[in-house]
């Protein structure tokens, strides 16, 4: 007799909704594995940029349906002025510089008029947080330059989380670098304001701002999850395979 006629319609059912749960593990494996060959796509493509000449900022007229994301960390180049009065300071921890200043401090973002119209936020640095008065007051840059032409890489806007303050915006002080919330800081007048920022490359050594601090990370932890889900999907379908046949060995019972 086949013993597994011994099986009961529950038994069926859930080794039924077992496999199901194992075909669900393997569909997430499979997943993660098409993010880990998205995710090594983006870090090649960014490789490529960070060694490219700049191009000339994104225009005005393009911001509107502009796809920040496929231009982070495109070296840009910028013709404009500095409008150091409107400088708005973000805090941050520098926990691995590469300058000689780290620790508690503040990113010093000051927006850069385009020579054609429209603002870019400018991160010119870090300062530690003795200087952040100095740095939103003016005292480390002085009167608005004439036109100049910088360079350095475009970075996307930070998100702000639930628990974000708003700006303290007496001191000119924010908790992330979102263009969006530090036109809040600057003069109506120089609208529109782009919507990504650009981090300057380092300058001499010890020079307040220290700039120079950008960071290409990209968290790649989806090899990881997909063997996860596969060794899941593995170990129900042979614990299953050990549950049918102890089901299918058990005594009948009968009058």
């Amino acid at each position: 007799m086949n013993p597994f006629a011994r099986l009961r319609l529950s038994d069926w059912i859930f080794a039924v909704l077992m496999l199901a749960l194992a075909a669900v593990c393997v569909f997430l494996g499979s997943w993660q594995m098409q993010r880990l060959a998205e995710k090594d796509a983006l870090v090649a493509a960014v490789d490529a940029r960070l060694n490219a000449a700049p191009i000339p900022v994104p225009a005005p007229e393009s911001w509107g349906t502009l796809n920040v994301e496929e231009m982070v960390y495109q070296p840009v180049e910028l013709t404009g002025a500095y409008r150091y009065t409107q400088t708005a300071t973000v805090f941050t921890s520098l926990s691995d510089p590469k300058g000689q200043y780290s620790g508690p401090g503040y990113w010093v973002m000051t927006p850069f008029e385009l020579q054609g119209g429209g603002t870019v936020f400018v991160n010119r640095g870090f300062v530690p947080q003795q200087y952040q008065e100095a740095a939103a007051l003016g005292d480390l840059h002085g009167e608005d330059p004439g036109a100049v032409t910088i360079s350095g890489v475009l970075r996307t806007p930070e998100a702000a989380g639930f628990m974000t303050p708003e700006a303290d915006m007496s001191n000119r002080i924010e908790w992330v670098r979102d263009p969006a919330r530090l036109a809040k800081m600057a003069d109506p007048a120089l609208a529109p304001i782009a919507p990504f920022y650009v981090d300057l490359p380092a300058g001499p050594a010890g020079e307040l701002p220290q700039a120079g601090e950008t960071v290409v990370s990209f968290p790649n932890n989806h090899f990881g999850y997909a063997l996860t889900w596969y060794g899941f999907a593995i170990v129900a379908v042979v614990m299953l395979g050990f549950w049918l046949t102890r089901q299918a060995r058990r005594p009948t019972t009968g009058p």
